[in-house]
């Protein structure tokens, strides 16, 4: 654990938000930061840096640390940056994992959340009976789409939902969403900071088509996925490369074509040299599903973005009537 030397006692001290904005320019906001919380231990290296757990040596809350790796570190934090993320803590959602503050040095930039230490992933991995539980299931989804509909209310998109950075407080089953908006801010970098591949599995038909311009339907196509994940205990279209994942995808759903998908063909990675699959019918590709859920999961993965059920319309549909209704 790193601990404080010098004079300043955390309980002294302003929070770090304070000590940035008031004066104290002269000082490394990162020191205040360390000055107000001691790191516990690394808990995870994500699509954008390091994760920690850490305390809050004045109220003994345990929070998370997260390094923001830039891609041009020598060029240091971009202004345009620290504006998306700090307009992020004005989301305050049940389904949201809350972002406390932001902490910046010309260099460097710390995130701090909330903390929560399952994600399922994890769950999934550890739990293979949750196949069996239709029920938690569906109570996942539908948290998922809350918290999505709240941020594309608010015009944030994700991009990068899967089930690494849905977070689950194992005391309420309340499910979070982390990482949003971090990809307008700092791009989706092709590696990890630990230079492992980021995950394409989730990543929506018009992304991998090179679209230039897309919106809300790219999180509501990753959401499907992992609905379909949830109910398969293994991922739907788990490619290897763009081009491997979009085979995936077409093998189960047929190779689009202007028919099935109009302005397909003016897409800048789409070949008409692609091999011509035929649709699967979904209920053998997810045969564990009921018909009403199969009828959302295939509203969630239609190839024509603006045909794509959206977040709201998903939570009003027929598979969630017996939902108890928490707003």
């Amino acid at each position: 654990m790193e601990q404080v030397t010098g004079a300043a006692r955390a309980g002294d001290l302003p929070p770090c938000g304070l000590m940035r904005h008031e004066g104290f320019g002269s000082f490394d906001p990162i020191l205040f930061l360390f000055l107000q919380y001691e790191k516990v231990e690394k808990i995870g290296e994500g699509t954008y840096g390091v994760v920690y757990k850490a305390r809050d040596r004045a109220t003994n809350e345990t929070i998370a640390l997260k390094k923001i790796r830039l891609e041009q570190e020598d060029e240091g934090v971009p202004s345009t940056a620290i504006r998306e993320i700090s307009l992020l803590k004005e989301m305050q959602h049940g389904n949201i994992v809350k972002l406390h503050d932001v902490v910046h040095s010309e260099k460097r930039i710390w995130l701090v959340f909330e903390y929560l230490d399952l994600d399922l992933k994890k769950f999934m991995d550890s739990c293979p009976e949750f196949a069996k539980s239709p029920a938690l299931i569906k109570s996942y989804l539908y948290q998922i789409l809350r918290g999505v509909a709240y941020c594309h209310s608010h015009r944030v998109l994700h991009r990068d939902l899967k089930p690494q950075n849905l977070l689950i407080d194992r005391r309420t089953n309340a499910l979070k969403l982390a990482d949003f908006g971090l990809a307008r801010a700092f791009g989706i970098p092709v590696r990890t900071f630990t230079h492992e591949v980021v995950t394409l599995w989730y990543r929506a038909p018009e992304i991998l088509l090179g679209a230039r311009q897309y919106s809300t339907p790219v999180d509501v196509w990753s959401v499907g996925c992992i609905f379909a994940e949830m109910v398969n205990q293994k991922p739907l279209f788990p490619g290897d490369s763009e081009i491997d994942e979009l085979f995936k995808i077409f093998r189960v759903l047929g190779t689009p074509n202007e028919q099935t998908w109009p302005g397909v063909s003016s897409l800048p990675d789409y070949k008409s040299a692609f091999p011509r699959w035929q649709a699967e019918d979904l209920a053998t590709v997810v045969p564990n599903l009921e018909p009403v859920g199969l009828d959302l999961l295939s509203k969630m993965l239609r190839f024509e973005p603006n045909k794509r059920i959206t977040a709201r319309q998903a939570l009003e549909h027929e598979y969630f009537k017996d939902m108890e209704m928490v707003q």
